[in-house]
């Protein structure tokens, strides 16, 4: 890692990156295949800070805690630097699907999130479909029919980017690593204090 930890993706502890290690990880891990409408491809980091305020938006009264877990819903894939698309998954097998849960397993434990209960669980798919199926139009450059019938996505595509207006940045536009490395790496260190039980 940057930070000079080890990570054994066979073995991982909660120990073995730091926050930054983490959001450079997710900042330099791209969705859909790396594929991209704009000169540059869409990171597991900037999607991730999309579904946390797009949860925000559906329930305001949502916890820093459960803000948080939405924020880091993907962080397994910024420790492994792979973000498998969707219609490769059932190919990957057994093994890798028990590598991921193994390294979202010590997410949860270093960041203390709850375990996604049925609810919650729903809440979030929701909203990462929504933000999946907007992606998909606005940065990969899906039709929306090509989303419904070859992606099975069935979730609205939204018009408006939910970050747009949160960091008055160009919609839908991809950020630079560098600077959806710094972003995420805000939400997270915000987060954190927020949930940090008082002395």
């Amino acid at each position: 890692m940057p930070s000079g930890r080890r990570l054994d993706l066979l073995d991982p502890t909660p120990f073995d990156w730091d926050d930054a290690d983490l959001a450079l990880g997710l900042a330099r891990t791209y969705r859909w295949g790396g594929h991209s409408a704009w000169p540059l491809p869409l990171s597991v980091a900037q999607h991730s800070i999309s579904v946390m305020l797009l949860r925000r938006a559906a329930s305001p009264t949502l916890s820093p805690l459960d803000e948080l877990r939405e924020l880091l819903h993907d962080a397994e894939e910024g420790l492994l630097g792979f973000d498998a698309i969707s219609v490769i998954k059932p190919f990957l097998g057994d093994a890798f699907r028990a590598l991921t849960r193994r390294l979202e397993h010590v997410v949860f434990l270093r960041y203390g999130l709850p375990a996604w209960d049925e609810i919650s669980h729903a809440a979030h798919k929701k909203a990462d479909r929504l933000a999946a199926a907007s992606e998909a139009v606005h940065v990969a450059g899906w039709s929306a029919d090509e989303v419904r019938r070859t992606l099975k996505i069935r979730a609205g595509i939204l018009q408006d980017d939910p970050l747009a207006a949160y960091y008055d940045c160009t919609p839908w536009e991809p950020w630079p690593p560098k600077l959806a490395c710094k972003r995420f790496l805000h939400e997270l260190e915000r987060l954190m204090v927020a949930i940090k039980p008082a002395p």
